[in-house]
């Protein structure tokens, strides 16, 4: 198993030169309401020399197939054949709110999106008549969507980000990795389970493909403390839009914190946020992040790499807001993978 770092924009050259140099595999940029993930990975490109690329995730609903395609190959080429082209739905709110663009039929769209960025990634004038993607949309024929990049590898790897079993399975079935979050290393497994029954179908093994789960990190004399530093970011995560259809409840939820969930949320409606990360347990936080000193870190690597995971995003921005905390946690997490012994 190996390592990602999760980057921000705020010093993503200093972090990604960081990660780099304390072997990390990848660094990921993700796309929401702070930043795209495009911008930060050019940044990285021309500041890094070997370590991996990977968007996590760019937002279908945010860019039509075409120009994530373009894209992809753009970061392919400045990277010299390091990107991965992360992928996701986003989730209902979002994607109505801030794209406008209809969530229904998520794993159709989803489907459609990466055949037809594959296809343009291929080099060849691409034509489509999807159910939700019609490339030309009104019959002209004159320019069709074509991809001219001079790319230094002949496939960009896709991932995608699911999380119910059906979205697992389209995942192991279509793309090249998986990108997960909220999850503890049973759900890891499992999560693998479902990828290797998509991959099966597509008469395919689970060679080369990659498990990416990402947690938020924090690493501290005690878990209570590393816990704390982390309420803030599942606060954030947990906030976002309708609590029906948030994807983070949806998972607190299955694994047993309905309850608490609830509560959070009515704190939250009432202002009163302090009240409202307070209602969280800190098992569910705990189950669900890289929290404590370094060895516990190094103990909960072990299981991720039991389950099945061959990458664990470290999300260094949940716990620390300045550069120096972030790469703090960094090193610790390097420490912790060496300490392990379940490294690459």
């Amino acid at each position: 198993m190996r390592l990602a770092a999760n980057l921000v924009y705020q010093g993503a050259g200093e972090l990604a030169r960081a990660a780099e140099t304390l072997d990390y595999g990848l660094v990921l940029a993700p796309e929401g309401y702070r930043s795209d993930a495009a911008s930060v990975l050019g940044l990285v490109a021309g500041r890094t020399e070997r370590i991996g690329l990977a968007s996590a995730v760019m937002q279908i609903p945010a860019r039509p197939p075409g120009l994530a395609a373009l894209t992809a190959a753009t970061l392919d080429a400045l990277s010299g054949g390091r990107f991965r082209l992360g992928l996701g739905v986003s989730n209902p709110d979002v994607s109505d709110g801030w794209y406008g663009v209809p969530f229904g039929r998520p794993l159709e769209r989803t489907r459609e999106y990466v055949d037809i960025v594959r296809q343009a990634l291929g080099g060849a004038p691409v034509t489509y008549q999807g159910r939700h993607f019609q490339l030309p949309a009104d019959g002209r024929d004159g320019a069709p969507l074509h991809v001219l990049t001079e790319l230094p590898r002949s496939r960009i790897p896709v991932y995608l980000a699911a999380v119910g079993p059906r979205s697992l399975r389209l995942a192991g079935e279509i793309a090249d990795g998986w990108l997960g979050v909220f999850t503890p290393p049973e759900a890891a497994a499992k999560a693998v389970t479902e990828i290797r029954a998509g991959r099966e179908a597509a008469g395919r093994d689970m060679t080369g493909f990659e498990i990416l789960p990402s947690l938020p990190a924090s690493v501290a004399d005690d878990v209570p403390t590393a816990v704390d530093a982390l309420r803030g970011q599942y606060v954030y995560l947990l906030g976002i839009g309708d609590p029906a259809h948030n994807f983070y409840c949806a998972l607190a939820r299955e694994m047993g914190y309905a309850d608490e969930i609830e509560v959070f949320h009515q704190r939250l409606a009432d202002g009163d946020r302090s009240g409202a990360a307070a209602a969280l347990p800190l098992d569910f936080i705990d189950n669900t992040s890289l929290a404590g000193p370094v060895p516990r870190l190094a103990d909960r690597m072990q299981a991720y790499a039991e389950a099945g995971v061959t990458t664990l995003g470290v999300m260094v921005s949940a716990a620390a807001t300045s550069l120096d905390g972030r790469l703090r946690i960094l090193r610790g997490a390097a420490e912790a993978l060496e300490m392990s012994g379940v490294g690459d």
